[in-house]
Formats: structure tokens, C-alpha cells, sequence
């Protein structure tokens, strides 16, 4: 069965070998342009690069662009297409606007990572395949991974793509438990749910608030201290996807259509109560400036800021209906972003600046080094987006290839845009943004 499947997915029309094979020469090609980009010459060590009017300029403008590209989207109904229309808090474009400018953040040094929405398709799919498996270790670890060796770069570099694994596959065990719970030994819902979020927890606490932590060392000081510094992420995702079912009911009765006194004061202590949750993180927590002291407290306090900001970014129902197209198509790339920034935007290994517009270097004036970023950038972002094609284009067609080994072909399990869904929903929020460097 195994040689029959290999042979009807080479002969395939889409994602077969054809496919496979023409997206490996454009991921060459891809790896051969951040090779020239990383050992591109002349170039000047970013530290050099210090220059506080043109990084408000290109957040103004940035700011300007989110205005101009903001879009709104009116409820619609359930997927039956009937009934009352469904507020939802943290939809799909969103979710990719919160990643837009988390990513551009994160150009100036953010992070981003959490289990919500893997925990929210587990849960509801009850999908633990081989074939989903194969699918979101690709997709999260392919393309970095190429970079790494072809380009001799130590993975720490790309320390966020082990963190995302594992955050994956944490949330993919907890789910599998409480499925089984579920399903064997007859317990409820919300029973089983919490139990396997109660054990995700504990193994969390046991690991990370003991001397097992050290483990870490046999891999590298760097990811030692990355792990520790988003240790909780991946679980408060997760316990925000188990909690997101009451979250939408709220949102459902404070910002519906039934009761327009309700939904005034709603939005009220809604905006008022995440104002709250900010002021006091950064009263007790936010103002430090020295990191020894800042990011120890770091992963225990971060749910606060993170709370409070999707309380009044979703406070009315106009906001939760609208979102920035341009934050959207950012947040749309963000791990080939991520990965290229080092190369392209930046180079030798973010460490220095590519100088190609003529008066740009160190001691350039204003204008030709703004001209300078926006050409890398432009270079920059269409690569990244290109990379990211071929990376999907790649994981469908290994995954369909193993489905075909398997004898799976008529599961519906990685077909279309579903497959893209772990690094939209799955990369937002919850981070490790706040830490000092």
C-alpha cells in the first residue's frame, strides 16, 4: 500500500512530486539571496545605527498606514448562516493585525508565541494525525532550519522556532489527555479539559521551577535563559483557548444587539478594567529599567499588559468588527520575516547594516539612509512573503504524501487554508515582548 500511495502522489496534480520538487529550486534560490544578503558588503554595525528621529518617522508612518488601511467588517451570522450575528473578540484579521505590529515590533526585538490557537483547533478537531504532526513541524521548522545549515548560522539565532515547536507539542499532548479523559474514562467536558490543564501545569512548574531547568545547559546558555523567560506562555494560551468558548458568550451578551444600555456600560468597565490591568503592571512591574530585576518577573506578570489591551481593543463592537489591512499582511509572514530580518533587512547575522544607496553608511546623512531602509525593506518583505509560499507549498505536499503512504487521502485533515491557521492564530499575544535588553 505504502508503494502504491508513493507512486499516485508523484503522479498528482497538485501537491504531488511536480509541486514539491519546483517549490526546493525556489527555496535555492531563496537561500542562495539571504547567503549574498548575509555577507553583503559594505556594511556598518548597527549599534552605529542609532537614530531616535527616523524610528518615530517610520512608526508615524506606520501609524498613518494602519489608519488609512483600516477596514471594517460588519458581524455576520454563525457558519449556518442564520440567527443573531456572532460578536467574536480576536477573530481570524485581528489576530494577524496583533501579529502585524507585534512582527514590526519585533524588527526592534519582541517575541511572540502562545498555545491558544492550537489548543482551540485540537480541542475542537480532535486531530491528532500523524498527518497534522508532519504538517505544523514543517511549517514551523523547514525553512529556519535550511537557513541554519546552508547559511552556517546556530539556531539560537532563531531561538523563537524551538519555542514554537514546543509550545506545539506541549499543547498537542494536553489535548490528547483531556480527549482521553474524555472518551475513556467517561468524564465531562470541562472535567477533563481542566484536569489536562491542571497536569500541563504541573509538568510546567516541575521543570522550569526546579533544578530539571538546567537540562536546558546541554543545548546552550541562550536557549537556557529564552525557555525560562517564556516558560508560562504556551500554557496561559492554552488556558485561554480552554476558557475562549465563555469569553465569546460574554462578548455575545455585553456587545450583542439586544441591549443597547447594556453594550454603553460594557464598554465602559471593559475599557476601564483593561486600563487597570496595564496601569498596574507597568506601576509595579513596567517602569523597571535594569532587565536583572525586570525579567525574572517577566513571565509571571506579562498576562496582565497582554489582557488589558485585548479589553479595549475589543471594548466595543465596532472594534471588534475592524482591523488594519496593512498589520494584517504583516502579520500574515511573520515567521519568514522573522528569520530573514537577520539577512536581509540586517545582515551578517543582524549584526551590521547593508549600505546600497550611495551616502548611506554610518555617517550618511537622513535622507539617503532612509532611502537605504526602505529599499532593504522592500527586498526584505517581498522575499519573506515568496519563502513563506513555498513553505506552505512544501508542507501540503509532504503532507499529502504521507497521507497517501498512510492511505489517508479521503481524511480531511490538511487540505486548503486550514493548515496555515497554527502560525495565524497560534503565534499571537501571548509573548515575551516586554523583556529588557
Amino acid at each position: 500500500m505504502a508503494l502504491t500511495g508513493l507512486k499516485a502522489w508523484s503522479i498528482q496534480e497538485r501537491n504531488g512530486l511536480k509541486d514539491l520538487l519546483l517549490a526546493q529550486a525556489k527555496v535555492a534560490v531563496i537561500l542562495a539571496v539571504a547567503h549574498m544578503g548575509n555577507i553583503y558588503e559594505p556594511s556598518y554595525p548597527r549599534n552605529d545605527n542609532h537614530s531616535p528621529p527616523t524610528f518615530w518617522l517610520v512608526n508615524g508612518i506606520l501609524a498613518i498606514l494602519t489608519c488609512v488601511s483600516w477596514t471594517h467588517k460588519p458581524s455576520s451570522a454563525g457558519r449556518g448562516g442564520e440567527g443573531t450575528p456572532r460578536i467574536v473578540m480576536l477573530g481570524r484579521e485581528q489576530t494577524e493585525e496583533w501579529k502585524g505590529w507585534m512582527q514590526w515590533g519585533f524588527i526592534f526585538y519582541h517575541y511572540y508565541r502562545t498555545g491558544f490557537g492550537n489548543f482551540l483547533y485540537f480541542d475542537k478537531k480532535a486531530d491528532f494525525s500523524i498527518e497534522r504532526f508532519v504538517s505544523m513541524i514543517l511549517r514551523i521548522n523547514y525553512f529556519p532550519l535550511l537557513l541554519s545549515y546552508f547559511l552556517t548560522v546556530p539556531l539560537e539565532l532563531y531561538y523563537v522556532v524551538p519555542l514554537h515547536t514546543t509550545g506545539f507539542v506541549l499543547t498537542m499532548i494536553t489535548c490528547y489527555i483531556g480527549m482521553m479523559l474524555e472518551t475513556k474514562l467517561g468524564w465531562s467536558y470541562w472535567k477533563s479539559r481542566i484536569a489536562a490543564v491542571s497536569i500541563s501545569l504541573l509538568a510546567h512548574i516541575l521543570f522550569y521551577e526546579t533544578s530539571a531547568v538546567n537540562f536546558l545547559l546541554l543545548f546552550s546558555k541562550e536557549y537556557h535563559f529564552r525557555f525560562q523567560a517564556d516558560k508560562y506562555s504556551a500554557w496561559m494560551g492554552m488556558a485561554s483557548g480552554l476558557l475562549w468558548g465563555k469569553v465569546g458568550e460574554y462578548m455575545q451578551w455585553a456587545h450583542g444587539f439586544e441591549n443597547e444600555g447594556r453594550r454603553r456600560k460594557a464598554t465602559i468597565l471593559q475599557f476601564g478594567c483593561g486600563a487597570l490591568l496595564i496601569w498596574i503592571w507597568y506601576d509595579f512591574f513596567g517602569y523597571m529599567t535594569d532587565k536583572y530585576s525586570y525579567n525574572p518577573v517577566h513571565p509571571y506578570v506579562f498576562i496582565f499588559p497582554v489582557t488589558g489591551w485585548l479589553m479595549i481593543r475589543n471594548c466595543t463592537r465596532y472594534l471588534t468588527e475592524c482591523h488594519s489591512t496593512v498589520l494584517e499582511f504583516l502579520g500574515r509572514n511573520t515567521l519568514e520575516t522573522y528569520v530573514l530580518q537577520f539577512h536581509l533587512f540586517m545582515t551578517h547575522n543582524v549584526q551590521y547594516i547593508p549600505v546600497v544607496v550611495p551616502g548611506s553608511g554610518s555617517d550618511g546623512t537622513a535622507i539617503p539612509k532612509f532611502l537605504n531602509m526602505l529599499l532593504c525593506g522592500s527586498v526584505f518583505v517581498t522575499v519573506a512573503v515568496w519563502a513563506r509560499k513555498i513553505t506552505v507549498a512544501t508542507q501540503l505536499s509532504v503532507v499529502d504524501l504521507v497521507k497517501n503512504v498512510r492511505g489517508t487521502t479521503d481524511n480531511v485533515v490538511t487540505a486548503g487554508r486550514e493548515e496555515t491557521v497554527e502560525l495565524t492564530k497560534a503565534e499571537s499575544g501571548m509573548s515575551d515582548g516586554g523583556l529588557r535588553k
